[in-house]
């Protein structure tokens, strides 16, 4: 029986140009949803594979509204969600790391222990890649990142992502132990009916932050500058297959 634990962010649902919050300390969210992170969508069904029967917790710190995002988990097999209450702004990763630590050793104090928990390998909005190895560190675990997929058997995890030749590297650590997981290993499920109608039904544990943040520390986030679109016209008819030729050339296709 695994314990498993996955964490979500609520994070604009920025599907075409990304815009910034006047200070440049937040994608602006004034004229978009709100969704997870593709990689936290991955990491959700891993979570609901590896508790199978024993049921999955999902986490998230945020406001209140964030409760529209566990309810999701929740419609796709988690079957317990806490809500640490907070403004996020205020919040950066070693803040985070801390809050879920904190949470986590509550339930432990309360007989619900997490043998396993998984985050996204990196926050959407803001592009953190910090909480899944300062959360490890807080709670004193082993941590693997960027994998793709994950196992449990005999009290051991076993992760696979990619290698940096195209292979697949596989780690193998004891549990409890944290991972952090990309998109792309597995298809997220989507929510049935009935799914959506018990999630309704769960009581989600809201709590309040256990100290005051310390703040991302954050100086602005930039955006990269817009790719520039052209386009050569090559020539029409017949007289263009020598240019054609010669780009081909040029682009390293041969017959």
């Amino acid at each position: 029986m695994t314990s498993v634990l996955v964490c979500v962010k609520r994070v604009p649902d920025v599907s075409g140009e990304v815009l910034l919050t006047a200070d440049a300390q937040a994608v602006d969210a004034r004229y978009v949803g709100f969704t997870v992170s593709a990689h936290e969508s991955c990491a959700v069904e891993l979570a609901v594979r590896v508790a199978a029967g024993d049921g999955a917790t999902v986490l998230t710190l945020g406001p209140a509204e964030a409760v529209e995002q566990l309810r999701s988990a929740l419609g796709v097999g988690c079957t317990a969600a806490t809500l640490v209450e907070a403004d996020t702004a205020g919040y950066g990763p070693a803040d985070v790391a801390r809050e879920i630590a904190a949470v986590v050793a509550d339930h432990e104090a309360a007989g619900r222990r997490h043998d396993l928990i998984l985050l996204g390998n990196d926050a959407a909005d803001t592009g953190d890649f910090q909480v899944g190895i300062r959360l490890a560190h807080e709670l004193g675990r082993p941590v693997v990142n960027g994998v793709k997929a994950v196992e449990v058997a005999d009290g051991v995890v076993t992760a696979r992502g990619d290698g940096p030749d195209g292979g697949v590297e596989t780690f193998r650590v004891p549990l409890p132990a944290v991972v952090t997981v990309l998109e792309g290993g597995v298809e997220p499920r989507y929510p049935t009916i009935t799914g959506r109608m018990k999630a309704k039904k769960v009581a989600v544990e809201t709590v309040a932050p256990h100290r005051a943040p310390d703040g991302p520390g954050r100086v602005r986030l930039t955006l990269p500058p817009a790719q520039p679109s052209s386009v050569e016209v090559l020539g029409e008819g017949p007289a263009a297959a020598p240019a054609v030729v010669d780009l081909l050339h040029s682009l390293g296709v041969s017959r």
